[in-house]
Order: structure tokens, then sequence, then C-alpha cells
């Protein structure tokens, strides 16, 4: 299923790299709380974690197995839902971060955890979309009031933690609703993806510049 996620959203995003998402998955979270050793690490259902050097960067992605045994009876690449949605958002999040974060550090650049996290929503909403439509789930035209309208943050966040997420839910949020706005229809036509490849690629303050045009397009 990893896999499979990783590859919707490579194409959708028009990006190649050679690191298979699986290849990198731990769900035993006793390993991950020896990997972190850090008084302030939270409990998760998914994170990503990160270690570099002058010469290489160390990636890990944790996603809790019980979140996995639920969705591999609940298989969202068959039926999308309100019973899966949940758990199916919090498993594309994990892959979008190990997407963004490898492509980036294979094309030696930088990325700020304010632009992981809006690209994470951003292909949050892209991602079911297009399994919503395809299905013709219920879900389809909701995704984004499920998404956005009342996000839920982690009451452990700190202020400067709880402050990004926000933010990037906020623009994310809005570049969504502009793209559902100007594409409303359930294919995405060439100028959706032509515009969805160049906002990943954007750096973040060129990112949020893009999000307020949009929003006024």
């Amino acid at each position: 299923m990893l896999r499979d996620l990783q590859t919707m959203l490579s194409r959708i995003n028009g990006i190649e790299h050679s690191l298979d998402v699986h290849d990198f998955l731990v769900t035993d979270a006793r390993l991950i709380e020896a990997l972190e050793a850090n008084d302030a690490a939270r409990p998760a259902a998914e994170k990503v974690l990160i270690q570099e050097s002058d010469e290489e960067l160390g990636m890990t992605l944790y996603i809790e197995a019980d979140l996995l045994a639920r969705l591999a009876s609940l298989d969202p690449r068959r039926r999308l839902g309100h019973a899966n949605l949940a758990d199916f958002w919090t498993v594309l999040e994990g892959v979008s971060h190990f997407n963004y974060i490898a492509w980036n550090a294979e094309a030696n650049k930088s990325v700020t955890l304010m632009e992981v996290e809006m690209q994470a929503e951003v292909d949050k909403y892209i991602g079911a979309r297009l399994l919503s439509d395809q299905q013709c789930s219920s879900l389809a035209g909701k995704l984004l009031d499920h998404l956005f309208d009342e996000p839920q943050f982690d009451e452990q966040l700190g202020p400067a933690e709880l402050a990004r997420y926000r933010n990037a839910s906020l623009f994310a949020g809005r570049f969504c609703r502009s793209l559902e706005r100007r594409f409303p229809t359930p294919a995405m036509p060439p100028a959706m993806l032509d515009e969805l490849r160049a906002f990943y690629r954007l750096p973040q303050p060129e990112k949020v510049s893009h999000v307020h045009a949009a929003s006024f397009a």
C-alpha cells in the first residue's frame, strides 16, 4: 500500500527518485523511542525521523502498526470513505513527508518544517480527491470541509509548533479551495497538474506568495 501511495503522489507531483518508502518504514514504537531518545518527543501515529550529517541525510518513517492493520482491512485503494479517511490521511501525510524531504535532499535543496507540512496538506487533499473521484465515493466534493474547516491539532504542541501547523493548514486550505473553484470537474486537467507540479517545486516564501495569488485568481 505504501508503495502505491508513494507512486500516486510522485505521479501527481511529477517527481522521480530512487528511494522506496517501504525500505525506510518502522512500525515498532519502542524502536522509535530508542532512536529519538528525547524527553520532548511526543507519541504519534506517524512521524519522520531525520538524522543529518555533512555528507548524507538519514530518514526513518514510523507508522503505527495498528493503523496499518486497520487500513489493510479497509483498503482506501478499493474504497475510501468515512470509516478509513482519517487513517488514510495519516498514512498519506507520512508518505508525503518522506517524498518531499527525499526529493529535495536529492536535489540538494533545504526545506523548512512549515513547507513540509503545507505540502503534506495539499497532498492529502489531492490524493483523497483522486481516489474518491475514481471510486465515485460519497466523499467527493466534501473533502475540503473534512480537511480544512475544523483541523484537529495535538494538544501537546508547544506555541511555536501549533502556530506552524495552523499556518500550514491555513495556506494549504486556501490553495486547495482555489483549485476546487478553478478546476471543479472530477478529472485533474493538465493545467491543474502543471500548477500542482510547479507549486511542489517552490520554496516556502514562493509557496505562500502563490497561495495569495491563487486565492484571488
